[in-house]
């Protein structure tokens, strides 16, 4: 039991020791404002941070033990933690871009769509009294019941098989009487800490359009944003036109929502029941094309809207918008799909890389770089889930395999079977030369006209 738990530390100190140098992490940290105050270095102490959870062990009980060899103090990791001066997010930008062009761009197809996606979740303190910026949220998984706790806006980057991480943002109340406890007021205004408070206090629709800005500004390859009903409003889908990226979105069925339609202003009901649909068990109801306001320039700006059945009900129906309306019907609904892979990111974060549970800090700033940290775990992860599934990884090895089944032609191939297959004639069955030419004959006689030509040529110069 010793080995074998000697040989598994051994190969997760090799993996992460891998990734960490493979990306140069240690450059990013020092793009994004992370120095040495006092004691260790700051990449000392977030590689620490960063295997804790795959060692099934605690931290708390880890800095208690008198028996563990570890180097840091307590104070050492909730000074690191609690910097103000750390810029956690434009770390894991810089992470995720250099992850996504150095590693997996280069894995996709040209004919793939690379696309962003938007959603949010609920990061619990529910036990917690003075958190900093605590407040009441609502809880959408759980019927809409208000809890303690923070909104996690994440944006995320898709090829379809690989998700990873961009941004985030730990939303509070914008509403004051919702939020428990006050922000810090002695954080310095110049500071990322007092920038990332700011932030917090934004409305939902207000933060997903700064995230997306941010990764246009970082030039994250993609060309379509995905979320659900909560952010699908005409006016947000103008505003991602804006940054030259088309919107494909879960529509709600809102009464004051308005379209242009045929003419006319109507909400999404009205649409749907005015147009025609396809009968029978059609997965795919019908399409239409609204218009959802008007650019700069005084043109009506157009988008696809998709009423699909709900599978879960048969006669109700589920509408999808796209403001891409030269998409047919069926790639909308397959774009739409990668959209899962977000909720995939936030089970696997919170059942088992202990998102919100690892540390409990009251600080604001620790739970930004707490979130960070499980997030650059989710890459690490990711990296190496497609490393061990896309055999383009091994590097020229996968082209000069391919390159070598090219090289054999089948004429060569089917030339070296005959080859072989006289000879074992000859061998097992002591047959001439001549009853050899006579079989082989008759066997290619037997083979289809587009075969027989070809083959002839070879028993003849054979």
């Amino acid at each position: 039991m010793i080995s074998q738990k000697d040989k598994e530390e051994k190969q997760l100190s090799t993996t992460v020791n891998n990734f960490f140098k493979t990306f140069k992490i240690g450059d990013i940290l020092k793009q994004c404002n992370f120095y040495k105050d006092k004691g260790f270095p700051p990449l000392s102490v977030l590689k620490f941070l960063f295997t804790l959870v795959f060692s099934a062990k605690n931290l708390y009980r880890y800095l208690q033990s008198k028996t563990t060899e570890n180097p840091f103090g307590k104070d050492v990791v909730y000074r690191f933690l609690n910097s103000t001066s750390f810029n956690w997010l434009k770390f894991l930008f810089l992470l995720s871009q250099k992850v996504i062009k150095t590693h997996l761009y280069s894995l996709t197809s040209d004919d793939r769509e690379n696309v962003l996606i938007v959603d949010d979740s609920f990061y619990s303190r529910e036990r917690s009294k003075s958190v900093e910026l605590l407040a009441r949220v609502k809880d959408h998984a759980d019927n809409g019941r208000y809890k303690k706790g923070f909104r996690m806006l994440t944006l995320g980057w898709s090829d379809g098989n690989t998700f990873i991480p961009l941004n985030f943002t730990l939303l509070s109340s914008a509403n004051k009487k919702n939020r428990l406890c006050p922000a810090n007021e002695s954080i310095d205004k110049r500071s990322n800490g007092y920038k990332r408070r700011a932030s917090s206090l934004l409305k939902m629709t207000d933060a997903m359009l700064e995230l997306i800005k941010q990764a246009v500004k970082y030039k994250i390859p993609a060309k379509y944003v995905l979320f659900d009903s909560w952010f699908t409003y005409p006016s947000i889908l103008r505003k991602i036109l804006q940054f030259d990226m088309h919107t494909i979105a879960m529509v709600k069925a809102m009464p004051k929502v308005y379209y242009t339609f045929n003419g006319k202003t109507k909400n999404l009901k009205d649409i749907y029941a005015s147009v025609k649909k396809r009968r029978g068990k059609a997965k795919i109801l019908s399409s239409v094309v609204v218009g959802i306001g008007i650019d700069c320039n005084g043109q009506e700006i157009l988008a696809k809207i998709v009423f699909v059945r709900d599978r879960n009900r048969s006669r109700k129906w589920l509408a999808l918008i796209s403001t891409d309306i030269s998409l047919d019907d069926e790639e909308i609904v397959r774009i739409y799909g990668k959209r899962w892979d977000i909720e995939v990111f936030f089970k696997m974060c919170k059942s088992y890389l202990c998102l919100a549970k690892e540390f409990q800090s009251r600080s604001y700033d620790s739970m930004i770089a707490h979130t960070t940290i499980v997030f650059s775990r989710y890459i690490m992860l990711a990296v190496e889930n497609r490393n061990n599934t896309d055999w383009r990884t091994v590097g020229a090895l996968f082209y000069h395999c391919c390159d070598e089944l090219q090289d054999i032609q089948f004429i060569e191939a089917i030339q070296l079977i005959i080859d072989i297959f006289k000879n074992a004639l000859q061998q097992k069955l002591m047959l001439s030369k001549e009853q050899i030419s006579e079989f082989i004959d008759y066997f290619i006689n037997a083979l289809p006209i587009f075969l027989k030509e070809k083959l002839s040529l070879l028993s003849c110069e054979s």
